[in-house]
């Protein structure tokens, strides 16, 4: 227990915070018909969470350097739990979307603090191969949750998707309480429990409420865009309040003693392609995933297992690459993997822009394996490439920088690709009939509309999601193929100097 306890019980976390990213992409049909939901709740069911997480991230890895994180872990435990059970719970669709932005918070907490909690517990060989088994359930947690989001919804109801978090939230927080030691960064280090109040001052929470605003700000103008239009004034007064809050964001890190992310490293022509491809990443690989599990299932009549089923070329491909290029591609400049598996990817979206009234979703195979060859690439090489391109000692600040674009990325992937759906199936729908099918309602509407007609109108939308998400991921790659270097210090994607901070334990905090 001494030896493996710790690593168990982060991994515990890790696969459960991962796992809700994707396990409610089987179930939101079945919640749109139980809560009566709308296109733009589903939306906010997916996003609540996504930029909770993204917002919060930074500050609370800069918050348990200081105040322990074990207890910021163990706190996050107890928040995400409880979160869990309210979302099980919940009587309205504004009720679930706000447990999930708390559920968000509480995997922040979560996330922020796994690596360097593995970082300050195992040395040497075991660290590397403590590493290797937090990344292997750290993918095996995103190929696993639709499948498994599609036995608990068809099974005993979507509410077990968040229920059968309550006993694994249990054993997580008995065995970090038990098994991990605490560990702070050198700066909280002996800081007396009384003077930890001053300590938790120094932490940047201007910036990151800054920030907050910008992303929740941002998501909120494109969700909108797609209800009242992109010219509307809830959309710009949306856009500017975003613009406005990351104007403060900047002038904040600019001023403040420690900051979230030092805007030197926006200098670095290489971070800020890494940045930037990884902002594109999860919004183009996965940002249409709900609406194309509400397509299978609404449209095309399938089960949530089966359309859980449906995703698994593209979750394999992606479990399957990322394996091989690890023993494979050893040495490969980290630009060819990322900028390489992105174009992959925009490829991929592209071959799944080819859908029409009569089509099936093994139409869809191809490109899912695309996209999932393409994954299996860049999403082990996005954090090695953000530490190669900067100093040592901003690795941990690199890494949570990585993780919180990622989330970001998810978050704007969603909205924009519904608003770009229900935009386009409103060329052939009246503005009510497109939102209700993108948001699950096939079924109420087969009485006004020929179920050509609904087919139709859904690929077509689907077409031009998967289209813009193609373009998103090509213009990534492009751009991460420019700008990140090919040089000596980015050979197996991180630098010696950069892999040794890795080590020391701040690759998910601020820095």
């Amino acid at each position: 227990m001494r030896t493996w306890g710790p690593l168990t019980a982060v991994c515990l976390g890790t696969f459960m915070l991962l796992l809700d990213v994707t396990i409610v992409v089987v179930a939101l049909p079945d919640m749109a018909r139980s809560l009566h939901a709308s296109s733009s709740d589903l939306q906010w069911v997916v996003d609540g969470y996504a930029l909770a997480l993204a917002a919060l991230l930074l500050g609370f890895g800069a918050a348990a350097d200081i105040l322990g994180r074990r207890r910021v872990h163990a706190a996050g435990l107890v928040v995400f739990a409880t979160a869990s059970l309210l979302c099980g719970l919940a009587g309205g669709p504004g009720a679930l979307v706000a447990a999930r932005a708390v559920q968000g918070v509480g995997a922040a907490a979560m996330l922020a603090t796994t690596l360097p909690l593995l970082g300050s517990v195992y040395q040497g060989r075991r660290r590397s191969v403590a590493l290797g088994v937090w990344g292997a359930v750290s993918g095996g947690a995103a190929a696993v949750g639709p499948v498994l989001g599609g036995v608990l919804t068809e099974g005993p109801g979507w509410r077990w998707i968040f229920f059968v978090n309550l006993p694994v939230s249990v054993a997580a927080v008995w065995l970090t309480l038990r098994v991990v030691p605490e560990s702070r960064e050198p700066r909280g280090v002996g800081v007396p429990p009384r003077e930890r109040s001053r300590a938790w001052g120094r932490i940047d929470w201007a910036g990151t409420v800054a920030f907050a605003g910008f992303a929740g700000g941002v998501t909120y103008a494109v969700v909108r865009a797609g209800e009242d239009g992109w010219g509307a004034t809830p959309t710009l007064v949306s856009f500017a309040l975003a613009a406005l809050a990351l104007v403060c964001f900047v002038l904040v890190e600019r001023r403040v003693a420690h900051p979230l992310l030092d805007l030197a490293l926006l200098r670095k022509p290489a971070f800020v392609g890494v940045m930037a491809g990884g902002l594109a990443f999860n919004g183009v690989a996965f940002g249409g995933m709900p609406y194309l599990s509400i397509w299978l299932q609404t449209v095309l009549g399938m089960s949530p297992v089966r359309g859980g089923l449906t995703l698994l070329p593209l979750t394999g491909a992606a479990v399957v690459v990322s394996v091989l290029a690890g023993k494979l591609l050893h040495g490969v400049p980290a630009r060819l993997t990322v900028g390489g598996g992105l174009l992959l990817i925009g490829t991929g979206c592209f071959c799944q822009a080819v859908l029409g009234a009569a089509s099936g979703w093994t139409t869809l195979v191809p490109g899912l394996v695309l996209v999932g060859v393409g994954t299996g690439l860049v999403a082990p090489g996005l954090a090695g490439a953000a530490l190669a391109a900067v100093p040592a000692e901003r690795a941990g600040m690199a890494g949570g920088a990585v993780n919180t674009v990622r989330q970001l990325g998810y978050a704007l992937g969603v909205a924009v690709s519904g608003t770009v759906l229900t935009s386009r199936m409103r060329d052939t729908l009246p503005h009510d009939a497109a939102h209700t099918l993108a948001g699950g309602g096939a079924g109420a509407l087969r009485a006004a509309f020929s179920e050509h007609a609904l087919r139709a109108a859904f690929a077509s939308g689907l077409d031009s999601a998967f289209v813009t998400a193609g373009f998103a991921g090509t213009a990534a790659g492009a751009l991460v193929l420019l700008l990140v270097g090919a040089g000596r210090a980015e050979r197996g994607g991180v630098t010696e100097s950069a892999a040794r901070a890795l080590s020391e334990e701040e690759t998910a905090s601020s820095g």
